[in-house]
């Protein structure tokens, strides 16, 4: 069987101190980067995906000055700034595949992302024969959310590693999870824990 690792949206704007901060959004940051030293022999496709918004426009509505912080959101994740940047505790060596996805448009899933060589997730998956996905990342109830029911739709076992996620909200983040088990995903714990 061939797994595939996802790394969903881990950016300094989502993490602590970034313009839409995630609490624990730093632990997972961390946390990845051990799973990725660990195990990275368990993989035969690493795709971390960022948000990559258009500094120019609202980006299809999803910029907002008065968002609802459903649909509209305050201004994040600008490509090329350094709130778009990965967050420093996340070591991306290991990383085969880096996706942008929102350039002009609201974005929550990785697979609305194409590599710089224009590559769409589904086509690496295809490309590899993956069928099974790991995934983490942020916000567990946005982001994380859409990818995994997208990989869901691709026909692939998802695991989501619960330890390595981070939500915007306790009741939403709660709400997802439940509704991705009920969909068939294999809730699970990485176990990497702290190192030292």
């Amino acid at each position: 069987m061939t797994r595939a690792l996802f790394i969903v949206d881990v950016q300094n704007d989502f993490t602590e101190g970034g313009a839409l901060a995630v609490s624990g959004g730093d632990a997972v940051a961390e946390g990845i980067t051990r799973l990725l030293a660990a195990h990275a022999a368990d993989y035969a496709l690493f795709v971390a995906s960022r948000d990559w918004h258009d500094a120019d426009g609202d980006n299809g509505g999803h910029f907002s000055a008065q968002p609802d912080f459903v649909d509209s959101w305050p201004v994040h994740c600008v490509a090329g700034s350094p709130g778009a940047d990965y967050d420093p505790g996340l070591v991306t060596t290991a990383v085969t595949h880096h996706v942008v996805k929102g350039q002009g448009r609201p974005a929550y899933s990785l697979f609305e992302g194409v590599t710089d060589a224009g590559e769409s997730v589904a086509d690496l998956m295809a490309a590899r024969g993956v069928v099974d996905v790991d995934v983490t990342g942020i916000a567990t109830d946005y982001c994380v959310r859409a990818s995994v029911l997208d990989a869901l739709a691709h026909g692939v076992h998802v695991r989501l590693f619960t330890d390595l996620v981070a939500g915007v909200a306790p009741d939403s983040t709660e709400a997802a999870l439940a509704e991705l088990a009920h969909a068939g995903v294999e809730l699970a714990v990485a176990q990497t824990g702290p190192t030292g």
